[in-house]
């Protein structure tokens, strides 16, 4: 018996990000269908607002597997030194319960978070949408970069982070890498006027996005929030769009956007529209309009570190890469 080690640079090898989003499409589509257990994480704080060791355990039906990604959040890590989520994805086997891989799970949350969100951007957003504005210039900011390219044709792009300089490294970069331009903006407005997708990718515990500045039409990917007492976009912007999650009870529950709206009393609990996975499978309709706001609440589930790290396993274990450990 022996348990496969698989680093960063192999998760990132076999996990190329259209392939991940198509891969979130179809375990989205099962954990709506009840394909799934996914119990709510379980976070512990460390003393001192030092950081958190977040615990999400879950099980899967296809592929059949189960197990956990521990990961740690240290909100002053600097990438790319060292992220600010760190972790374990450890898989076990179904029939005896042998834990089979142990994967990277920085990179396995960078990636199937992005995916996610090109996921709900293909569902969501109008299919000419292509001016993107990005909050936050940091892993996910790169990642979301990616999959927002892979779901759409974009002619412009924009960043903006609360330290500039941080923003402008990010444009020239990932300008570079991409072969195109982009451009920095000096505060959150101007990133985000006339957009028509928009990814939210900060720290941030208070509002920075208010929906007075989205544009009519614009789909929102609000992603950088994980626990419900932090919320990126203010309450208007939850009132005035139609609002769709990974997963129901996870938002009730984590979801920081939706509870501060919901104890405002702003909205109702049927303002929570459906789950991505029931609008990929067309049991929930998305978007019904041209000048509808649509916004997507991604806390980010097991599900989907589960299938993004069996799929990498299968692949590791067919081209004979990782490390192999007895156990």
């Amino acid at each position: 018996m022996g348990i496969r080690i698989l680093r960063a640079d192999v998760v990132r090898r076999l996990l190329p990000m259209d392939e991940c989003i198509a891969l979130m499409e179809r375990t989205m589509i099962g954990v709506s269908a009840g394909r799934a257990v996914v119990p709510l994480r379980s976070i512990m704080v460390m003393p001192g607002d030092r950081g958190m060791l977040g615990n999400m355990p879950g099980y899967l039906a296809e592929p059949e597997c189960f197990g956990v990604k521990l990961v740690s959040l240290i909100p002053r890590n600097q990438p790319p030194l060292h992220s600010s989520h760190l972790g374990l994805v450890l898989l076990f086997e179904p029939q005896h319960g042998r834990p089979v891989a142990l994967l990277d799970g920085a990179q396995i949350t960078a990636i199937r978070t992005a995916a996610a969100s090109g996921l709900a951007t293909n569902w969501l957003a109008r299919s000419d949408a292509g001016d993107l504005a990005l909050l936050g210039a940091g892993e996910q900011a790169q990642s979301h970069l990616q999959a927002m390219s892979c779901v759409r044709a974009l002619r412009r792009v924009r960043v903006w982070a609360r330290d500039p300089d941080k923003a402008r490294k990010f444009a020239l970069a990932e300008g570079v890498r991409h072969g195109m331009e982009i451009e920095v903006s000096d505060t959150v407005e101007a990133a985000v006027r006339g957009a028509d997708i928009v990814c939210t990718l900060t720290k941030a515990r208070e509002p920075i996005l208010k929906g007075a500045w989205l544009a009519p039409g614009a789909h929102v990917n609000v992603v950088g929030s994980s626990v419900a007492t932090a919320a990126e976009v203010d309450t208007e912007a939850v009132v005035r769009s139609r609002l769709f999650v990974d997963r129901r009870d996870s938002t009730v529950h984590e979801g920081g956007e939706y509870l501060r709206a919901l104890t405002e009393g702003a909205i109702s609990a049927s303002h929570i529209l459906g789950e991505i996975g029931e609008v990929a499978a067309g049991t929930v309709p998305g978007r019904r309009a041209p000048s509808d706001l649509t916004m997507y609440k991604s806390l980010g589930i097991a599900a989907q570190d589960l299938a993004a790290g069996y799929y990498v396993f299968e692949r590791a274990v067919a081209a004979g890469l990782g490390q192999v450990i007895d156990w």
